[in-house]
């Protein structure tokens, strides 16, 4: 049975930063519709001390989801050497689709399809799939990629996240600021190697009452009759279910790998919220009986980059890999977990081992 190794990946980064400033002229109310009265610097301020978000990146008005998606997926393929024509899938996990700077949402055609179409290729048997799962819907498609390779459907795939969540926030909801947009895309292929790519992987989907915890909804203000909808979240229930949850999902991922948290170079996880991601790796270590851990195992773009759901990990593994994120890099034959929490609740890890 064929294993799964990534032999490329790219990113889109937007180059229109967004700080504190850009909000300052917000109103916020609470989740129960209430306008907030405090300042709006002191409530943004709080806000950057909990998520340690100073800056998001927005895309401009003249592009959208697809066209970051290719501009990550086109040099994802130039870094693998790979021919599109020569691709058996293309999966494109997102939360909205392709999302007009009207906030008018469209999966059709197809996210993977309109990539396909801007990548310019012919190949009728190239096909194209959407993942829509939540901010773990990257590490599902990467784990359905890896079905579909093991499976002997596919040798070659290109996975893509992307996202443009500024589009989809409602104006007076603080959690406005915890949203980014962005891309990433890796371009995987089958190999006969033993005992490398993904060597472990684990889902795990909640959808009782945890269906609710991230939805979408009405603007806070009852005032604002728009008729859209928008990012609902119920931060508090979300913290408590990720701390939970997501260290036990990532330790059963470690342990099916045969490895223990000794064995992980480097946990990519889900930029999300700083406090929240912190607390989640501290608790994973306490599975392991370890106090004391060095903090670089998991790296941190959130300051920086925001929340662009799906994007956050490709984006943070392309960093990684070309050496653009400074004091972190991967080892040769290391092993690193990619893992996710978001909306449904559903929850995803991957050991990955480097060949």
């Amino acid at each position: 049975m064929p294993n799964t190794i990534i032999i490329g990946s790219g990113s889109y980064i937007p180059n229109r930063v967004i700080g504190r400033d850009y909000f300052l002229n917000s109103e916020f109310y609470t989740d129960e519709g209430e306008k907030i009265d405090k300042p709006t610097e002191e409530i943004i301020s709080k806000f950057v001390e909990i998520t340690e978000i100073e800056n998001r990146r927005y895309i401009e008005d003249d592009t959208s989801n697809s066209k970051i998606g290719y501009e990550a997926a086109k040099v994802a393929l130039e870094d693998a050497k790979v021919d599109g024509e020569d691709l058996d899938y293309i999966i494109y996990a997102s939360n909205f689709g392709e999302v007009g700077t009207n906030g008018a949402a469209s999966f059709m055609p197809n996210m993977a399809g309109r990539v396909k179409n801007h990548l310019g290729i012919k190949n009728r048997k190239c096909i194209t799939y959407d993942m829509i799962f939540g901010c773990p819907g990257w590490v599902e498609a990467m784990i359905l990629a890896n079905n579909l390779i093991k499976a002997g459907v596919a040798k070659t795939i290109l996975v893509v996240g992307s996202e443009t969540l500024s589009r989809v926030t409602d104006p007076y909801d603080r959690n406005k600021m915890i949203f980014a947009d962005g891309a990433g895309a890796v371009v995987v292929t089958a190999t006969d190697e033993e005992n490398v790519g993904i060597i472990s992987h684990n889902t795990i989907c909640d959808n009782g009452p945890e269906l609710e915890y991230l939805r979408n909804g009405p603007s806070i203000n009852k005032d604002f009759d728009d008729q859209k909808l928008y990012i609902r979240m119920m931060g508090r229930k979300i913290y408590e279910y990720a701390l939970k949850n997501v260290p036990t999902a990532i330790k059963e991922t470690i342990d099916n790998a045969g490895l223990s948290i000794e064995d992980i170079d480097k946990i990519l996880i889900h930029q999300a919220n700083a406090k929240m991601d912190y607390a989640m790796i501290e608790r994973l270590h306490k599975l392991y009986d370890v106090k004391d851990y060095d903090h670089a195992i998991s790296p941190m773009t959130i300051q920086e980059f925001g929340n662009s759901s799906v994007a956050t990990i490709p984006t943070m593994f392309d960093l990684i890999i070309k050496g653009k994120m400074d004091g972190h890099s991967f080892k040769d034959k290391g092993n690193i977990v990619m893992t996710s929490v978001g909306a449904g609740m559903n929850i995803n890890a991957i050991v990955y081992k480097f060949p």
